[in-house]
């Protein structure tokens, strides 16, 4: 295959977007998938960032309004998408898309007016010259089957894919997601930052309009708790033994344009609470002394603290109902996704279960996890859950592997068979 009908593969995700060419072992690009306009009246304003724009050093994302082309989990604004890829493509890949064919991976249940939409993006807009549609979790298996064959030699693995705007649990056998066992949870990463600008907001100082701000103190420092109460016990120490307690420093525009941690040792001390220390400072938060814990420190105006909030904020995967959030949790999710299919298939599926999506970088979570889970799974199945290499680009590595097999061509839609046909006749090559 010459450099000029290369396959580009994009994996198309609400947060972040992910794309490259078929083969590789990375993508060239992992970028906002987002507009976003500084704040204010002058003339600088009126220009939108695009994508990649956003991420040099330069660039001041205080109070920037943003515009997604992914709204829960769904493609619904193609002009911003239009943008979005004109940018990847033309700036970063470097590509001609009238001469390569693309690999786009979609959200899961896709309804039929939105294929169509996105047909009409990548055929009419962009001229592809073929197109291929694949989903995340046959993506991830056939990833991780591919570098661990001896781990799924049953060709049966359970993806848990937490994105950006929704949870997913999908049971995937032979590389074809059984859509009938497939059970959402309408929670992501987006969730979890507006929460946290929620609980900063009421408790410090207003960052509601800081999204992107918010998401980075978010990845920097929320952890998840592996004992809630005692967690909470120990955060209502005094500010100096509280182990949670860090500052979140934002920026001012001249000295420094990006957010960071003040203190990057200060924000990792609850690793290293050994569980003997625990017990003791449980014991001795109830004698300390009111004053001392009424002291506050010094804070500028351009910083906020947060302590609990680290933890809380995760704990959304596994208790929503506790923040008035009606579904269930995230391990409930899972044994509903296994009970859904075959009995065969269930012990199979619990000892197979991958993570991936950028919300299970949080520490501890698979542990927490695995404790959730082992009570609501029978004693004589086995659990195994494992996170992969990369849970970001584990579903883009996917189908550079899909773009790359001998099969893919014929898996391909062709821009004259689009037109011939037209998009709904054509995505029946997708179904299965």
């Amino acid at each position: 295959m010459t450099v000029g009908s290369r396959v580009v593969v994009i994996d198309n995700g609400g947060g972040l977007l992910k794309a490259g060419f078929g083969g590789d072992n990375d993508p060239i690009a992992v970028v906002p998938n987002c507009m976003a306009k500084p704040p204010g009246g002058n003339a600088n304003s009126k220009k939108w960032l695009v994508a990649d724009q956003l991420q040099a050093e330069d660039v001041d994302v205080t109070g920037m309004t943003l515009k997604r082309p992914i709204d829960r989990g769904y493609l619904i604004n193609t002009e911003v998408q239009k943008e979005v890829w004109e940018r990847v493509l033309r700036n970063l890949l470097q590509v001609e898309p009238t001469s390569s064919s693309l690999l786009l991976v979609e959200p899961l249940f896709n309804p039929p007016a939105l294929q169509h939409a996105t047909d009409e993006l990548v055929f009419e807009e962009f001229g592809f010259n073929s197109l291929c549609v694949a989903d995340g979790p046959s993506l991830v298996h056939l990833y991780e089957a591919s570098r661990q064959p001896m781990l799924f030699r049953a060709q049966c693995s359970l993806v848990v894919d937490c994105g950006f705007s929704f949870t997913h649990a999908s049971p995937v056998l032979q590389n074809f997601t059984l859509n009938y066992g497939v059970r959402r949870m309408d929670l992501g990463g987006k969730a979890l930052t507006n929460y946290l600008k929620e609980l900063v907001s009421y408790r410090s100082l207003n960052v509601m309009d800081e999204t992107l701000l918010i998401d980075d103190a978010k990845e920097k420092l929320c952890f998840v708790s592996l004992d809630v109460p005692g967690d909470l016990h120990l955060a209502r120490l005094s500010f100096k033994d509280n182990p949670f307690r860090c500052s979140y420093i934002l920026p001012d525009g001249i000295t420094y344009k990006k957010g960071f941690v003040k203190d990057m040792n200060e924000a990792l001390r609850y690793r290293s609470l050994a569980l003997d220390e625990e017990a003791k400072r449980k014991e001795h938060s109830m004698d300390i002394n009111k004053s001392e814990d009424r002291k506050k420190p010094e804070l500028s105006q351009n910083e906020f603290v947060l302590t609990n909030e680290r933890f809380l904020v995760p704990e959304m995967f596994f208790h929503p109902i506790d923040l008035g959030i009606n579904q269930a949790g995230l391990a409930e999710c899972i044994v509903r996704a296994v009970q859904a299919c075959h009995p065969y298939l269930q012990p199979v599926l619990f000892e197979s279960i991958i993570l991936t999506g950028g919300s299970t970088l949080f520490p501890r979570f698979t542990e927490r996890l695995e404790r959730e889970l082992r009570p609501l799974v029978p004693d004589n199945y086995k659990v195994k859950i494992t996170r992969q290499e990369d849970p970001i680009l584990g579903v883009w590595r996917g189908g550079s592997i899909l773009a790359s097999t001998p099969d893919y061509e014929s898996m391909c839609i062709t821009k004259s068979e689009y037109e011939e046909m037209g998009s709904a006749r054509c995505r029946r090559r997708f179904f299965h």
